[in-house]
Order: C-alpha cells, then structure tokens, then sequence
C-alpha cells in the first residue's frame, strides 16, 4: 500500500503546495515538478542518507552517473513530518545488467573517498537480517521450502575474505533509472559495511536473477576474491527470498539458477 500525499504543510516546508504533487510508483513517492518526495520514518537514517547523497554527488562523475540530490527545506532540514525530498531524475528501471554492474564499479569507487562514518541501522529489515546471514554473524533456521535447504548448502562453501570494510550499496541494481539520453541515474542508497566489491557481486547476481547472461559474472573475475563474494551474495539473496513473505514463489527458481553459476566460479 502506498503513501497518502505528503500533508500541505510538508509540501510548503519544501517549496510548494499539495495541489502540485502527483504520485509515483503506486503512491511510495511523489513528484511535485522537479521535486520527489518519499516517506521518511527513520530520522537518523534519513539524515545520513541525505548527507551520504550529497557528498557522493559532489564526488561521481557526472558523465558517469546522475546522483538524486537531496533537497533540504526552506529552514535547512532534511526530513520534516516524516517526509524527506531529493531532486527528481529522468528515466525509469530497466534490467541492463552489464551497465549496472560497471555503474557499481564506479559507484564503489567513488564512495571509497568519501571517508563516511558507518552507516545507521537499515529501516530494511528483511535486509539487515539476510546481511548478517550470509556473511555468518547469525544464524537463523530459513523456510526449505523457499530455499532455506540451498541456503544451508552453499554456506558450507564459504571461506574467509581479508578485504577490508566499507560503505556499500546493498541494492544498487532496483535503485537505477536509465534514460538513453544520459548515463544511469541513482535515487536510493541501501547502506551496509562490508567490503566494496560485495556491492559489485550483489549487483551481478541481481542482473543474473533478472536473466543477464552468465557470462556477466567472468567479465569480472579479476576482481578480488571474486567467488566467495558472489556466493555470499548468493546467500543474501536466498536469505531475503526465504525471509520475506511477499517475495514470489517463482523467484526461488531464478535464484536457484544463479546458485548453480556461481558455484561453477568456486
């Protein structure tokens, strides 16, 4: 179920009125002009999101990547009524799995200079749970019947990784717009602390869940500890999948054949 429209003194507090904003996917955001406005119901997270976005578009390249820039309120604030704003983008998702996975090489490398503090508790759950899962600072019985069994299977694989902790996108391949006529445009930011090709790996398994090529995955076996990467992000996934009742039956299939991908790289 979506948002009802932000209230009217939200909308003033950002620069317009109610009368002008029109919803966005199913009422989860909604457009006034070159304005978005989303839910925000996690202060400190919303607030450090908006501080990471600023900073990361003054640090991309823009040829390379559109950032969503935050939009504070007329007195400096960034969330107000539980309601946050960013600039809007052109657009809309597309499962172009090769430019997204270069987009999150980009993307991790950029973040790599910014030096931002460890992020706050994701408002996501399901997420933060599956995240814990698959990296085995948790353990928690998953549903056989939507890939808990697989799960357990493939954890037995997993090795130590020594490459150091950062700032990751957890779920950059839903959170890119492609317009043909610019490069790929980002409006959302799901933050973890792991190491920054775990965001690389995530985002290649998401293409191949999406039915990318299998080929995507060799394309970037030269980067560091590769297959364990990709089978913790694996993991994740499966997690999220087993751990998430709204998450379709059929995905497990799609999921089930990334598995088996992955496991040929190990």
């Amino acid at each position: 179920m979506g948002l009802g429209p932000p209230p009217e003194h939200v909308c003033r507090a950002f620069g317009f009125s109610v009368d002008d904003a029109e919803p966005l996917r199913g009422g989860h955001a909604w457009r006034c002009g070159e304005v978005v406005l989303e839910g925000a119901h996690e202060r400190s997270y919303a607030v450090w999101l908006a501080s990471t976005m600023t900073a990361l578009d003054e640090a991309v390249d823009p040829a390379e990547l559109r950032v969503a820039r935050p939009v504070r309120s007329s007195d400096g604030r960034w969330v107000v009524g539980g309601w946050r704003a960013r600039r809007h983008l052109s657009g809309a998702p597309d499962e172009r799995g090769e430019q997204s996975v270069l987009t999150a090489v980009r993307l991790h490398q950029a973040m790599a200079t910014l030096r931002r503090p460890e992020p706050p508790s994701v408002p996501d759950a399901v997420f933060a749970t599956a995240e814990r899962l698959a990296w085995g600072e948790r353990y928690q019985a998953l549903d056989e019947s939507r890939g808990g069994r697989l799960f357990e299977i493939l954890a037995l694989a997993c090795r130590p990784t020594a490459l150091p902790p950062g700032l990751v996108h957890g779920a950059l391949f839903g959170a890119l717009l492609f317009d043909d006529a610019g490069p790929p445009g980002l409006v959302d930011f799901v933050p973890c602390w792991r190491p920054v090709e775990w965001g690389v790996a995530l985002t290649a398994v998401d293409a191949l869940v999406a039915g990318a090529d299998s080929e995507l995955l060799r394309r970037w076996a030269h980067l560091p500890e590769w297959p364990q990467l990709l089978l913790r992000a694996v993991l994740c996934r499966l997690a999220e999948h087993a751990l998430d009742p709204y998450s379709p039956a059929s995905r497990l299939d799609d999921l089930r054949r990334a598995a088996k991908e992955v496991t040929q790289l190990l």
